[in-house]
């Protein structure tokens, strides 16, 4: 999604000890597929486009810990949390009052798989609503009253929902309930909100967005996604004309890329990457040279295509890696342009682009400047099929 005029902070909690879980290190930051628990929400939200500043409230016992997890990411130093969830949450927001944000999310670090598909849902909903907005999941199992054991009724399950976390506020709303709530004990965020009167809508949560609160959640957690590795190439022509399309940048050359599209080489080979990761089959499967729709179409376009199949499967890109191999023009000076081109069209943070560009010395057919070829690998972390 496009970047908001609205400032959107977030508040990442983590400031228990992470006992229940078991373990020699606290939960938040005991590996989780190659990665501190707390890295996974940290750097989803550091890295969408939409969310800055980022804070992690952590426990003041774990600052070197958390130092370490965190190295790297684009984040407000941390602030300690208090002696309930609640009191944490309040010093995070209250961390926040100098940059004095429109809106906050608060998320649960013990919430590893936030994927972008949902911040852009939450996002979207608060700058629309302007109240709380949290994403909720339906009751699949039938829930029962009971008296000691003693079943004594059946609840109305198509009324009932499970509220996950992040869950967005207008910050300004948001803090002043946190002030007011002080000595009551609410579970969420929603809970304070309602307390204090603001309106607290729903949007469509993520099953895969689960919580990790026990030792066996971290095998089970294992068990709900797969990273997933997609490749892709395309090679066109040169052909007279006075530019080309690379990775949606123009750049003025003598030469144009052949194709039905624009010809951009680098997203082709993204999106034939995208759909490899998926499953998806390839780029000539998906869009055929001899399909009219798409002719004289920017390749932008193709890519729109695949970012929406991601998020139909709860797909979320870790990484996308394009190499552009070309004699002429020389495009080291737009590598950058590319870069951010790139990430715009994903909707994702520049962080998780890379765009590299070789010339072959004047081998082959790349070399004659007959043509420009481009290569790319695609990561992403799916629900399992």
């Amino acid at each position: 999604m496009g970047m908001s005029t609205h400032s959107i902070a977030a508040v990442v909690v983590a400031g228990g000890r992470g006992e229940r879980a078991g373990g020699p290190v606290p939960k938040q930051y005991r590996s989780l597929d190659g990665q501190p628990l707390i890295r996974w929400s940290l750097s989803c939200f550091a890295s969408h486009p939409a969310i800055h500043p980022v804070l992690a409230v952590i426990h003041p016992d774990f600052e070197a810990l958390h130092e370490e997890a965190v190295a790297g990411l684009d984040l407000l130093p941390a602030v300690h949390g208090g002696a309930t969830r609640q009191h944490s949450v309040l010093n995070g927001l209250e961390a926040l009052r100098v940059h004095a944000p429109d809106f906050v999310l608060v998320h649960d670090a013990a919430r590893p798989f936030v994927s972008n598909r949902l911040l852009d849902d939450i996002v979207r909903s608060l700058l629309k609503a302007r109240c709380g907005v949290i994403p909720v999941t339906g009751i699949t199992d039938t829930v029962k009253y009971r008296s000691g054991n003693e079943v004594t009724g059946t609840a109305d399950r198509d009324r009932l929902v499970c509220a996950q976390t992040p869950q967005g506020f207008p910050y300004a709303g948001i803090l002043a309930a946190h002030e007011q709530a002080d000595g009551h004990a609410f579970t969420d965020d929603a809970a304070v909100a309602e307390f204090a009167g603001m309106a607290v809508i729903t949007v469509n949560g993520d099953r895969a967005n689960i919580k990790i609160t026990h030792d066996e959640d971290f095998a089970l957690s294992c068990d709900q996604t797969e990273v997933s590795t997609g490749t892709g190439y395309d090679a066109h022509a040169l052909v007279t004309g006075d530019h080309v399309m690379l990775c949606g940048v123009r750049i003025d050359h003598d030469r144009t890329l052949e194709g039905n599209t624009d010809g951009d080489v680098g997203l082709h080979a993204l999106v034939d990457a995208i759909l490899g990761a998926l499953g998806c089959g390839d780029l000539g499967q998906r869009f055929p040279v001899d399909d009219t729709a798409w002719r004289g179409r920017p390749s932008g376009d193709l890519v729109g295509v695949a970012r929406d199949l991601m998020t139909e499967r709860g797909a979320t890109l870790l990484h996308a890696d394009i190499t552009v191999m070309c004699q002429k023009p020389r495009l080291a000076p737009y590598q950058e342009e590319m870069r951010r081109s790139v990430a715009g069209l994903l909707d994702v943070g520049e962080p998780r682009v890379n765009v590299k560009v070789t010339s072959t010395d004047g081998l082959g057919f790349l070399g004659r400047c007959e043509g420009i070829a481009a290569a790319a690998t695609v990561t992403i972390r799916r629900p399992l099929p």
